[in-house]
């Protein structure tokens, strides 16, 4: 998780990040959102939003740990991301799913 949100850090200093809940809508609307991280404390009507419009559009999201994310871009309060570059969102959603626990039987 640490590594995920220092690589989200990295994307909000490239400037290839957008943040907010109605911009990241936007965003993935028109096609410019490779990824999406949404906050783990995220209003309801927000989650609703941004996962219709993820669904709707095949943008992958990903939910971060409560209040982690607003802090990783140094925007605390912020509950939405949007990564705009593709090899960013790439390296992102590999270390996301290396830090999603595993299923062992």
């Amino acid at each position: 998780m640490n590594r995920m949100l220092g690589m989200l850090g990295l994307c909000a200093r490239a400037r290839r990040l957008i943040t907010g809940e109605k911009a990241v809508v936007q965003a993935v609307r028109a096609g410019s959102a490779h990824a999406v991280l949404l906050d783990g404390a995220a209003a309801p009507n927000a989650v609703q939003a941004v996962s219709r419009a993820c669904g709707t559009h095949g943008v992958p999201l990903v939910r971060t740990a409560p209040l982690a994310l607003g802090e990783a871009i140094g925007k605390p309060g912020r509950m939405a991301a949007a990564v705009t570059d593709p090899g960013m969102a790439e390296r992102l959603l590999a270390l996301a799913g290396e830090a999603a626990p595993q299923d062992n039987p």
